[in-house]
């Protein structure tokens, strides 16, 4: 598979402009409705965000070679304590990703990935442009069971589909 700057640049004007959906609409929600089992995976809207914002820090200190998870693995969905401290990592979290995008080469992107995977004790290989690609979709596929949660809290979370995203986003 062929990833490119451009591909990684424009996911990540679409991980910002959807993760700024995603908390304007969690703004109007209630500690209660952040924090109520709604049958998704992780159960909350909360825990969702945490999951995701938790499989970031892991995926951008793998490809950045930054800062990784402030919490082990199976703490995840309790990174954030509040919705406040996970808006404001969310925020940074999208700048992060979008300096990262900005700055990988075609060179980059044509490697392999090599890690630990702690969880699974075992030392890892993969394409990095799987990698990154993996990294995105994570993240769609779970802003996925929080647009449904938040669908049925009668919330609008906006659209999604990439065509639709305005000209000009940014992750800055």
């Amino acid at each position: 598979m062929t990833v490119t700057p451009a591909y990684c640049q424009m996911m990540a004007r679409y991980n910002a402009w959807q993760n700024g959906q995603v908390r304007a609409a969690c703004e109007k929600l209630t500690e209660a409705e952040l924090r109520a089992d709604r049958g998704a995976f992780f159960g909350s809207v909360m825990a969702t965000l945490n999951h995701i914002l938790w499989g970031d820090f892991l995926w951008m200190s793998r490809l950045d070679g930054g800062e990784g998870p402030s919490v082990p693995a199976k703490e995840h969905i309790d990174i954030c304590p509040t919705f406040a401290v996970w808006s404001q990592e969310r925020l940074r979290m999208d700048q992060r990703i979008g300096q990262w995008a900005d700055r990988v080469s075609e060179d980059t992107l044509s490697g392999d990935l090599h890690w630990h995977a702690v969880m699974l004790d075992r030392e890892m290989s993969k394409p990095l442009a799987d990698c990154v690609v993996g990294l995105f979709n994570h993240q769609t596929h779970h802003r996925g069971q929080i647009h449904a949660m938040l669908t049925s809290l009668d919330r609008d979370p906006g659209a999604t589909d990439l065509v639709l995203m305005p000209e000009g986003s940014s992750w800055h």
